[in-house]
Order: C-alpha cells, then structure tokens, then sequence
C-alpha cells in the first residue's frame, strides 16, 4: 500500500504553486458587488419611492394655490409619474458626486490621519447606543418639512423637536433593532424612508413657495419647471372670428381635461376655465421675461380702487 502522501513511484507530490493554486476572484468580486449593490439599494430605494409619493403631495398643494386640483389640470398619475421622473434622474445625478466626494474626503482624512479616522469610525459601530442614537437624531430632524408645513419654527425650536423626538420615539427600537443584522437592515431601511420623506416636505415647502410667487409675480422658479410645472402662457382667440379675447391679454395655461382649458389670470388673479371648442390659443410663449417689480393683480387693483 502506498501512503498517500506519496505518488506511485514513491516521490512525494509537489506542492501547489502559487500559479497551479486554485483561484476564485471571480466569485468573491461577485459577491462584493452583489453586497455593495444590495446596500446601496437598501438606501436610494426607499429614498426614491417615499420622495416621489411626496412629492406628489407637493404638486397637489401647488395647484391648490390657484384653487384647482391636478386632476382638473390634466394631471393624473401617470402624466405626474412621467413629470416627476426628471426631478429624480437629476437628484440621482446630484447625489452621486456628492455621495463620491463625501467618500473621497472620508479616504483623505483617514489617510492624513494615518488610520486614526477609519479605527475611530470603526469603534463607534461598535457602540450599538451611539449609532442609534445619531440614527435616531438624524430621524427626529427629517420632520423638520412636516411642522414647517403647519407652523413657523425657528432653529432652536427645531433642534428641540428633533432630540426630544429621536429620544422618545427612534433610540430604544433603534438600539433595539441593533441586536440582530436583520434589524440593523430594516433600521437602515426606515432611516433611508424618513429621509426621503424629511426631504419631499422641505421641497413641498419650496415648490408652495414658489406657486405663490407665480401667482403673485407670473413667473415661476427653476423648481417648478423641474417638477414639471409648465410656465406657458397665450394669448386667447376666439375660435370663430379669431378675435383676440380678454382685451388682449397673457393668461397663463394651467392644463386642460374633457375639452376645457383651465387658465389663470394674473392681471385680475382669477383661475377660470374656457371650451376648448370656442377657445383657440395664439402667441404661446414658455417662461416669459417679465420686467423688474412686475406684480400681477393690476387691473384687479384697479377695480378695487
């Protein structure tokens, strides 16, 4: 009998060489990817859904300023999907190079430090209290949007909220959920949620804002037209003598549905609707130039007097 540490001709087998070694980088880059990719996505996902549901709260209190609603403009879901696609390609586009620069500045400090940042940021993970309760703050801060909505806060107020909320609402469950990796997972993914939400109100905030300057100024900001605002103004003729209605004057088109066109005029701030079939529009213009300290309201002011 052979031992079988040796070959049959008694010369004991070469060991493995670095070259003839079994190799699988193969399989461990797959499953560094799939394991970047599934965190990466336990983040941008839940960020992107809660942003757009949002966001479409946001679009519905931008045409309540003018008293209609979107449905009467024309926009439903799936005109307000195609709309709200946009504004979330260019945050994506805005994020990457934020969230590349944020890491490179994470990889410079370590290396300027020699370690220290990296072993530091590795002892605090280590800390399941710490990291809930800087979850827990950041969570608290994201309903910074929602009570702007119904009331003013100032710094200090808000900074107020935020500890006393992300302390007696997030820091126990979220300790709580650090004791297992399925919790640790579904904490990441509650924390991404919140801050799409706390994002979508600071900009529903924004986008009011800038409904009210439209109906006040008649020209709307750069984020309206990102989120599909459309600044388009006619002037109105009349379908059967083409005779130019309304003295004349620029009215700004909101959207149109079941053969009506929903219009608003800034000169007397009315939003009034028209029969497609007795309404030709003429001289269309987007975005128009207004001159310095334009306000709408003129003739309104005017009857008033």
């Amino acid at each position: 009998m052979h031992s079988p540490s040796t070959s049959l001709l008694g010369v004991p087998p070469e060991p493995p060489t670095p070259d003839t070694a079994p190799e699988q980088p193969e399989q461990e880059d797959g499953g560094g990817v799939l394991t970047v990719l599934e965190r990466i996505g336990a983040v941008v996902v839940p960020v992107g859904v809660a942003l757009y549901a949002v966001l479409y709260l946001g679009i519905e209190q931008v045409y309540w300023v003018f008293g209609i609603n979107p449905q009467q403009a024309g926009i439903d879901q799936s005109v307000l999907l195609g709309r709200l696609m946009g504004t979330l390609i260019l945050l994506l586009l805005a994020l990457i190079p934020a969230i590349g620069v944020l890491v490179g500045l994470g990889w410079l400090i370590d290396r300027i430090t020699r370690g220290a940042a990296g072993r530091l940021l590795g002892r605090l993970r280590e800390r399941p209290w710490i990291v809930a309760a800087l979850a827990a703050l950041w969570s608290g801060a994201t309903y910074w949007g929602l009570f702007n909505l119904v009331a003013d806060l100032t710094l200090g107020l808000m900074v107020a909220v935020a500890v006393g909320l992300g302390v007696l609402a997030f820091l126990v469950p979220f300790r709580l959920l650090r004791r297992k990796p399925v919790g640790r997972a579904g904490m990441t993914v509650l924390v991404a949620a919140l801050t799409g939400l706390g994002l979508g109100f600071v900009l529903i905030l924004s986008l009011v804002k800038g409904a009210i300057e439209v109906q006040e100024t008649g020209q709307a900001n750069d984020l309206l037209g990102y989120v599909g605002f459309q600044d388009q103004w006619a002037v109105l003729r009349d379908a059967a003598t083409d005779k130019p209605l309304y003295d004349g004057r620029w009215m700004m088109l909101l959207g149109e549905k079941e053969n009506t066109y929903v219009f608003y005029d800034c000169d007397k701030q009315e939003t009034f609707r028209r029969s497609m079939s007795t309404t030709n529009l003429g001289n269309l213009q987007l975005d128009p130039d207004r001159e310095p300290g334009f306000r709408c309201g003129t003739l309104a002011e005017e009857t008033t007097g």
